[in-house]
């Protein structure tokens, strides 16, 4: 089906949350809004921070190239551009970009009647990302506890802080979000491989409907969740693996200064080993 033959039905006016009939325009097939232009805005202006930062450093490796947060001694306060500055303004533009989108998508929502639940499942990505570059900092007091904005550098900065609390894994949040992750990719595997054997039968057979799916699932495990229900779960597993793994960076440091394995021993101490 080509994009003209349904464009009609979203393609209507209003909705908008700023600006009215004024920022309510299209580009070819993409709606744009308010929060589009602003989306635009920050996203050119912090790539051409990076490539800008880039080029003040020694290489152009794309692997090697780092905007680093301010030293520790900055604080929370603001830092010379090259010696953390760019890295506070990138970070700016960052969240600026990925609100302006979330916040395009609720006008997108508003248009087409239907509710908020992509914009609100964006929003989850969002406070990943916020929780590492301003709400862990902002706790530990310096904008240097951010991580750097470079491909080896992050890995590295990664490395570093859960060597910082000896086993990183050992963090009981940590624990819950890891297990929120591979589950999602197990159920939308499942759900994956059941709807491409369905519609891609053998030769000669015909395509299966969802009750031979469902019965599939009811046979194999005894238990169909049914074709609305896994897309529900998916969701679900996948905020959860987002808003756990937020929690399991927040609390490391602000709340936790020791080696996550001396937290397990409350374990040892019940009285069922007595």
């Amino acid at each position: 089906m080509t994009m003209l033959s349904f464009e009609k039905k979203y393609r209507v006016r209003g909705g908008t949350l700023i600006g009215g009939d004024l920022f309510d325009f299209w580009v070819g097939p993409f709606y744009v809004g308010f929060f589009g232009v602003t989306t635009m805005f920050f996203t050119l202006l912090g790539t051409a921070l990076i490539i800008y930062g880039a080029s003040q450093g020694p290489t152009w490796n794309i692997w090697q190239i780092s905007i680093a947060p301010p030293d520790l001694k900055y604080g929370l306060g603001l830092a010379p551009l090259m010696e953390g500055g760019l890295w506070q303004i990138i970070t700016v533009c960052a969240i600026g970009a990925f609100s302006s989108w979330a916040l395009r998508e609720v006008e997108i929502c508003r248009k087409l009647g239907m509710g908020y639940h992509v914009p609100f499942a964006f929003s989850v990505a969002i406070l990943a990302y916020v929780t590492l570059v301003v709400v862990r900092p902002v706790l530990l007091g310096a904008w240097g506890h951010g991580f750097p904005y470079g491909i080896f550098s992050h890995l590295d900065w990664v490395s570093n802080v859960g060597y910082q609390y000896l086993h990183f894994h050992y963090n009981p949040a940590h624990m819950i979000a890891v297990t929120f992750f591979f589950t999602t990719t197990f159920a939308l595997a499942l759900h994956g491989s059941l709807i491409l054997s369905a519609t891609n039968p053998k030769a000669g057979e015909a395509v299966k409907t969802a009750e031979h799916e469902n019965t599939f699932f009811r046979d194999f495990i005894g238990y169909s969740i049914g074709a609305l229900g896994i897309h529900r779960l998916g969701l679900f597993l996948a905020l959860s693996a987002a808003f756990w793994s937020a929690v399991c960076i927040v609390i490391s440091g602000p709340f936790w200064t020791r080696s996550w394995p001396e937290w397990w021993g409350w374990w040892l101490d019940l009285p069922i080993w007595r």
